[in-house]
C-alpha cells in the first residue's frame, strides 16, 4: 500500500533537504519521491544527507509542474504553516495519515505535497489540494525544516499503516545477550532460587525459620507472578551471592575485632 503514496517537493532550494526528506521516507517505508523543478539536483550534498537512502534519490521523478506531479492521484494533501484567506478543509498529521491509508486501501494514489523552504506552497498550489495539513508546532517557533516536516507526516503514515495491518507499533525489548536469556525460568530453577533466597535471608538475620511469619510463601507469590526470565534469574542469584559474601565479611570483621 505504501508504494501508492508519493512525496512531492516543490521548488526545493537546498539539496540537503532533498536528501534529508529521502532519508525520512526510507525510514518510514515510503519510496516514491517527486521533485517539481528542484533548484539544485542531482547533488552530492543530497546524497550525503540521504545517509543510505540513495535509491530514493536515484529513482526520484523530476517534473516541471505540480500538475504533472499529481497525475493519477485521488487524494492530494498539501502542507501549510500559515492561515490563508480562503478557508480550506484542514487536517492534523494524524488525520492526514488516516486519510492516506483509507485511500490506498482502495488502491488509490496519494500525494503529500511540501512547498518551498522560505515560502511554502502558493495559494494556487494549495487550491490543487483536497486537504491542507498543519503540523501543530509551537506558535512561538513554528517554522519546521522541510525534511523534519516530511519526517513528521511519514511517521504518522507509517503508524496508521501498521495499525491497519494489525502489526505492533513497538518491538519487544530484547536484552543484548542471546535470546536464550529471555526465556522464562523453569520450575526447578525457581525452586533453587527460593532455597538460595531463604538461606541468604537467614544469614543476614532477616528471616527466622523458627518464626517465619509466612515470609517465604509471600515471597514465592511475589516472584511467581512476575514471569522471571533466565537472564533476570541470573541477576537475582548474583545479588544473593554477593549479599552472602558481604554478610560473611561482616562476621569475619567482628571476629577479628
Amino acid at each position: 500500500m505504501l508504494q501508492n503514496i508519493r512525496v512531492v517537493l516543490v521548488n526545493t532550494s537546498h539539496p540537503g533537504n532533498i536528501g534529508g526528506a529521502a532519508r525520512a521516507m526510507k525510514n518510514m517505508g515510503l519510496s516514491r519521491l517527486v521533485l517539481v523543478q528542484p533548484r539544485d539536483f542531482p547533488s552530492a550534498e543530497a546524497v550525503a544527507r540521504a545517509a543510505g537512502a540513495v535509491d530514493i534519490l536515484d529513482n526520484a521523478c523530476i517534473v516541471n509542474s505540480l500538475e504533472e506531479a499529481l497525475g493519477g492521484c485521488g487524494l492530494v494533501l498539501g502542507t501549510s504553516a500559515r492561515n490563508r484567506h480562503i478557508p480550506w478543509p484542514l487536517l492534523d498529521p494524524r488525520e492526514c495519515a488516516a486519510a492516506c491509508i483509507e485511500q490506498v486501501e482502495q488502491a488509490g494514489e496519494v500525494a503529500l505535497v511540501f512547498g518551498r523552504e522560505d515560502s511554502g506552497l502558493s495559494n494556487d498550489e494549495l487550491q490543487r489540494c483536497h486537504f491542507h495539513v498543519h503540523i501543530p508546532s509551537d506558535p512561538e517557533f513554528s517554522s519546521l525544516n522541510l525534511a523534519a516536516a516530511v519526517q513528521v507526516l511519514t511517521y504518522e503514515v507509517r503508524m496508521a499503516w501498521l495499525a491497519a495491518q494489525g502489526q505492533p507499533t513497538k518491538m519487544a525489548k530484547l536484552e543484548t545477550h542471546a535470546e536464550q536469556g529471555s526465556l522464562p525460568v523453569t520450575a526447578d530453577e525457581l525452586e533453587r532460587f527460593y532455597a538460595h533466597m531463604e538461606s541468604t535471608l537467614v544469614q543476614i538475620g532477616f528471616h527466622d525459620p523458627e518464626n517465619p511469619r509466612h515470609l517465604m510463601p509471600r515471597l514465592r507469590r511475589l516472584y511467581g507472578r512476575n514471569n522471571i526470565s533466565k537472564l533476570e534469574m541470573n541477576i537475582l542469584r548474583g545479588i544473593l551471592t554477593e549479599t552472602q559474601k558481604a554478610a560473611r565479611g561482616e562476621v569475619y570483621k567482628r571476629r577479628d575485632n
